[in-house]
């Protein structure tokens, strides 16, 4: 990364290349029309501990939403096996192979980040529904071109936030909408873990074993061509190759929510902190303790501020706020309560929301299932996907330059702020 930043996009160099590899200007096929009592084929792409999540949920909702693996895809060959064993579905080493398999009616992509978009813009020109896990592509450029080319094909994509199965965050909108807290003013949530070594490690598979059982070369994809490192491949999230680290993986479950409930989309001002405070001597790229400030116009005028908390060494939660003038509203396992503020005590009534739902991948994928048959409003579109997705995209760019960043609505690309 250049210390110079111009108004052009931070995105448009080499993590953008898969991007580049598909097929500009080429017609998708068109979705299949699926009734309600049509049975939805789904195809798995990829099958480590996150896919096989999504793979136990979809066979918990075979006989509820008459859907069926009958696809898996992977390359490495024991994940690829274990998921065709556990689903049934025909096992694919290419997921372009994959995504031939006649009868498929929507994908689920659970892989590395930087094989997000490659993988969604294939589908999309299958005519196919999406569940794509977060962050929605591993670049800001990338985003814009698949949230465009979903548009354009009018399939239903699923971004992988499945908090906001839990209606707490739409509730929390219609409060706001109201006057309920006043007008927005503050909003902090954090997502923090501990580790007794390393952070963010994972276990070493022995039998792992690339040229043998393991396409290393594939799954480096448009990245730098590195020698086998087993550390990126199962723990890639600690490397920028392959990953925003807390930003992409953790703070887009938080920061989407705050979108939804305060309905906010691009950020006006961006600005990032942190660094290797505990594990200096890591190998990871990424930091242990990461900490963002977003300034955000809201709908109604004005701006309000979305504060962002993490570290990999001290688990404390910080309490889920959004501040109004005249009240807090404060997310609880259970739902939320809403509290005046002693100013505004004569004017506001204390009031709280039972949540319904759950952060839930079976719901989420339930949610999909919906939205395909019926037309049901997905809880995580392609837009809430691309504006949760950029926050932390200009987060992780503002840390490694230094920088107070902008979003530029009219020509989507980031600028210096």
């Amino acid at each position: 990364m250049s210390d110079t930043i111009s108004r052009r996009s931070f995105f448009a160099g080499s993590a953008a290349a898969a991007v580049t590899a598909h097929k500009l200007g080429a017609a998708p096929a068109p979705p299949r029309v699926i009734g309600a009592n049509d049975r939805l084929r789904v195809g798995v792409i990829g099958a480590g501990g996150n896919a096989t999540g999504h793979m136990r949920a979809l066979l918990s909702l075979a006989e509820q939403d008459n859907v069926e693996i009958v696809a898996v895809c992977d390359l490495y060959d024991k994940r690829r096996e274990a998921a065709a064993e556990l689903t049934g579905g025909t096992p694919y080493k290419d997921y372009r192979k994959l995504l031939e398999h006649k009868g498929l009616d929507y994908v689920t992509i659970s892989v590395p980040e930087h094989w997000h978009a490659q993988c969604t813009l294939d589908a999309i020109d299958q005519g196919y529904h999406i569940y794509v896990e977060k962050p929605l592509t591993r670049t800001i450029a990338e985003g814009v071109k698949v949230r465009k080319r979903v548009k354009e094909a009018g399939i239903k994509l699923q971004c992988g936030v499945q908090g906001l199965s839990d209606n707490s965050y739409e509730t929390a909108a219609q409060y706001i909408d109201e006057g309920a807290i006043g007008r927005p003013v503050l909003a902090q949530i954090d997502y923090s873990r501990n580790h007794v070594e390393d952070f963010w490690t994972r276990p070493i598979d022995p039998d792992a074993k690339p040229g043998v059982n393991l396409d290393w070369k594939t799954f480096l994809g448009s990245t730098p061509q590195r020698d086998w490192d087993p550390d990126r491949f199962f723990a890639w999230r600690r490397y920028w190759d392959y990953s925003g680290g807390i930003a992409t993986d953790l703070f887009v479950h938080r920061l989407t929510r705050i979108l939804r409930a305060c309905r906010l989309t691009g950020p006006s001002r961006v600005v990032a902190t942190g660094g290797k405070h505990f594990w200096s001597d890591s190998p990871a790229e990424i930091p242990d303790t990461f900490n963002a400030m977003l300034e955000y116009p809201l709908p109604g005028g004005g701006e309000m501020s979305v504060l962002l908390i993490s570290t990999m060494a001290n688990e404390r939660k910080v309490q889920h706020l959004i501040r109004g003038h005249k009240a807090t509203l404060e997310f609880t396992s259970e739902g939320f309560e809403i509290t005046p503020e002693k100013l505004f005590a004569d004017q506001v009534k204390p009031a709280s929301h039972a949540k319904g739902g759950a952060e839930s991948v079976a719901l989420h994928h339930h949610n999909l299932h919906n939205a395909i048959r019926h037309g049901a409003d997905l809880k995580c579109d392609v837009d809430m996907g691309f504006y949760g997705a950029l926050g932390c995209h200009m987060a992780v760019e503002s840390y490694r330059t230094r920088k107070y960043l902008a979003w530029d609505e009219k020509t989507e690309k980031v600028v210096e702020a």
